[in-house]
């Protein structure tokens, strides 16, 4: 996702101590870590990694509708593989 914004002020002088003090290597980092600081402070996605899995998986399974596929079964996975089985 791309966002332009407009910072003065107050926060624009943060971002540049921030900058200025090697806390963030440009404003752009900055704001990226005061993203994840927000995050950690009100606790808004607990689990970060299933977050992202499950937008992951959503993306894949909307493009394979578009394209007409559909997953495969394990057997018709495993099938061009021999004689492995699934052993889960």
């Amino acid at each position: 996702m791309r966002t332009t914004l407009d910072i003065s002020g107050a926060p624009e002088a943060i971002l540049e101590k921030a900058v200025k003090l090697g806390i963030a290597r440009s404003k752009t980092e900055a704001i990226r870590q005061g993203i994840f600081a927000l995050n950690k402070e009100y606790s808004i996605i607990k689990d970060l990694e299933m977050e992202l899995v499950a937008r992951k998986i959503i993306l894949e399974k909307k493009e394979m509708k578009k394209k007409g596929e559909k997953y495969l079964s394990m057997e018709e996975a495993l099938k061009p593989y021999g004689g492995l089985k699934d052993e889960t």
